[in-house]
């Protein structure tokens, strides 16, 4: 077999890197600032001269969250929005706390892979995978020490099935991966998606899709 061309070979290097779901920095560092009047693909630089160790510094998962909520959890981000310092790194964190039985529902995160640790607790995770592969269900129980990724884009959930309480810590390859909750996205949309939609994608009655719009979609992030 010919070996491939110095050529073609730098050329899927290139492809490659310019696919990264985020953009590599070009400088040491890039802490985020907002600029009001301008809307760009992330965040502008910060002067690097004005730049302290107080910038790279997130102090939020010191404490636990308050998961008295319907879902009986709490997502605590560290994405770029909470840590500046994160801007052009492509990683962030969050941290989960689960009252006994609580739930981080089904959702995605559409720009970043995520990989999940057990710092505390037992907790059943799992993910859907795409319809080409037939919607598989991969599922896990999880105790303390516990690692488990979940791919790019697909569908998982985390579920307390101890008694007590749980607590999870999970990094994300992305400096901003978004979060989309699969209940509140497709029956608490603002406008609602339109109920001929619904029940004929669900295949249910009308009055199903009615209650189901009505409720309130809690926000555990």
């Amino acid at each position: 077999m010919k070996s491939l061309p110095i050529s073609l070979l730098i050329f899927a290097l290139a492809t490659a890197t310019a696919l990264a779901y985020d953009p590599s920095p070009l400088q040491d560092f890039c802490v985020a600032i907002n600029d009001p009047k301008v809307f760009v693909n992330g965040k502008f630089c910060k002067d690097p001269k004005q730049v302290t160790a107080d910038d790279f510094l997130f102090k939020g998962f010191r404490y636990p969250g308050n998961t008295a909520n319907p879902l009986g959890s709490k997502v605590t981000p560290a994405f770029v929005d909470q840590f500046p310092g994160l801007n052009t790194l492509g990683i962030s964190m969050a941290r989960i706390d689960f009252a006994p039985s609580g739930l981080n529902p089904p959702h995605t995160h559409p720009r970043g892979t995520e990989i999940l640790v057990v710092a505390e607790g037992t907790l059943l995770v799992g993910f859907v995978t795409s319809n080409q592969l037939n919607n598989t269900l991969l599922t896990k129980v999880l105790y303390k020490g516990d690692v488990f990724v979940f791919p790019i884009g697909l569908i998982h959930f985390q579920l307390n099935i101890g008694k007590t309480p749980a607590l999870a810590f999970a990094a994300l390859s992305s400096q901003n991966p978004g979060v989309i909750t699969i209940a509140n996205a497709v029956f608490g949309s603002k406008p609602p998606i339109s109920p001929d939609v619904l029940t004929k994608a669900f295949q249910v009655d009308k009055k199903v899709v009615d209650y189901l719009q009505a409720q309130f979609w809690y926000d555990n992030n």
